[in-house]
């Protein structure tokens, strides 16, 4: 890459909100969905953080020495849930800018003279793209639980921001899962089966249908605090 190329490149830690989107919105495909899948995470994330600093252990009584065991307890795992948060956060724009990395190395490989150099280019970018989309994923998946107990635990009046967090995360392992799923498929561009695909990469493959497990259990939980807001679709 040039220069003046260096230079015009985006990443989430250098550049603005306004000129990633700006970038994202170009025909480059860099940043693409994968990068924008990393975005949600750290969306999610960061309310996940927010959530947890505004929640206090409320319903834990006092003993005679202050706050007794079962408030420090919950006020430790708050503390914790909210670091592991805030970590997440940062870790979702590292890879978000990893995955914007192995997109561009997937065009270049399609750019390539046709010929072995450019199967075996496409076939090792494919693989590439999809461990990034993976492991965004898998990070996006760990999240769930500390969404579910912030659903559950977490301060009643934010629950509508916990709502946007469960619709920010399903947002991005939704993207995780297609991408992997598509650049498995990409794969076969390099003259490959599928057949094959699967048995040189069953890791990747077995995560598909780990995500869809995922992506069910994030349904169940927006499901469940529906009954907290507005009847606004009710009949009038």
């Amino acid at each position: 890459m040039t220069g003046s190329a260096d230079t015009d490149e985006v990443s989430t830690e250098h550049s603005s909100v306004s000129r990633w989107m700006q970038a994202l919105g170009t025909a480059t495909g860099n940043p693409g969905g994968g990068a924008a899948s990393g975005l949600m995470l750290a969306i999610a994330a960061g309310l996940t953080a927010m959530v947890a600093g505004y929640t206090r252990a409320t319903h834990a009584t006092e003993d005679a020495n202050g706050r007794d065991a079962a408030e420090a307890e919950a006020e430790a795992a708050i503390a914790a849930l909210r670091a592991r948060a805030e970590a997440r956060s940062e870790l979702a724009l590292r890879l978000a800018d990893e995955d914007a990395h192995a997109s561009r190395a997937f065009g270049s490989a399609f750019h390539l003279p046709t010929g072995v150099e450019r199967d075996e280019a496409i076939r090792a970018a494919a693989i590439e793209a999809a461990a990034a989309s993976a492991r965004l994923g898998e990070h996006a998946v760990d999240a769930i639980d500390d969404l579910a107990w912030l659903t559950e635990h977490g301060n009643p009046a934010l629950i509508a921001d916990v709502a946007v967090a469960i619709g920010a995360l399903r947002a991005a392992i939704t993207g995780a899962r297609t991408n992997v799923s598509f650049d498995l498929d990409s794969v076969r561009s390099a003259h490959a089966s599928l057949e094959e695909v699967r048995a040189d990469e069953p890791r990747l493959w077995e995560l598909v249908p780990v995500f869809d497990r995922a992506l069910e259990r994030i349904d169940r939980l927006a499901v469940s605090i529906d009954s907290e807001a507005a009847p606004t679709d009710a009949a009038s």
